[in-house]
């Protein structure tokens, strides 16, 4: 007896295709940008800049004498950048804030009229900004400085920051009521650098009306400026 199997579901036949897919590929472009600055970072010469105030240095405001003030004991650092195909010798130079210190006016460093300020008088000075150009070939010294004056008297009286806004330079700064000339850089570093700025009124009617704001100022430092290698 034979007996015969019925399948009522044909069966499934499967098709392996004959031409393999054509993997996918990603095209991955590089920015012309990174290429330019990473050339540029090679190019480029890396220097510390250091700075150190000295002494005999003035700070005048409106039509009063000038202060003899000793800055000796302030400074900061920074870093400079010039590329190696500059022949001119300029740097640019940007200082690190956080180092950067200026002594105060007070009765040991500040002598107005031959007279040291008196003990309770106190003028600190907060920088906010200093950058600029160092020339080593001419000593042509160009900063951008930007600080904030605060007067106090004691712990009885602190009036809102004077801020002043200037460039010290080796070279000569004029305003309208002051001048001042400064000295390049020599073989050791020193130089005087000098700027003119003028003084916006604040919210104190004492400072206001005693200074004469808005008024100018002129600041004159002697300093020591030395770059070196990174």
């Amino acid at each position: 007896m034979g007996c015969k199997i019925n399948y009522s579901n044909p069966p499934i036949l499967w098709k392996i295709p004959t031409k393999q897919q054509r993997p996918r590929t990603k095209t991955i472009s590089f920015s012309s940008t990174t290429t330019d600055s990473q050339t540029q970072y090679q190019n480029s010469k890396l220097y510390t800049v250091k700075f150190k105030t000295l002494s005999s240095c003035k700070l005048g405001i409106a039509r009063y004498p000038d202060f003899e003030y000793n800055a000796e004991g302030g400074g900061g650092t920074g870093s400079g950048t010039t590329e190696s195909s500059n022949s001119s010798g300029e740097v640019s130079v940007s200082f690190d804030i956080a180092t950067l210190y200026i002594p105060p006016l007070q009765t040991s460093t500040t002598k107005f009229l031959g007279l040291p300020l008196p003990p309770f008088l106190k003028i600190d000075i907060v920088p906010e900004l200093f950058r600029g150009s160092i020339n080593q070939e001419s000593g042509k010294v160009d900063l951008e400085f930007k600080a904030k004056f605060w007067f106090s008297v004691g712990s009885i009286y602190r009036a809102p920051p004077l801020v002043v806004e200037t460039v010290l330079t080796s070279e000569e700064s004029k305003g309208t009521m002051r001048s001042g000339k400064g000295e390049r850089l020599d073989e050791l570093g020193n130089c005087k650098l000098v700027g003119v700025a003028t003084v916006d009124p604040i919210d104190d009617f004492f400072i206001n009306t005693f200074l004469g704001l808005p008024t100018e100022c002129l600041a004159g430092m002697n300093a020591i400026i030395s770059l070196s290698t990174s």
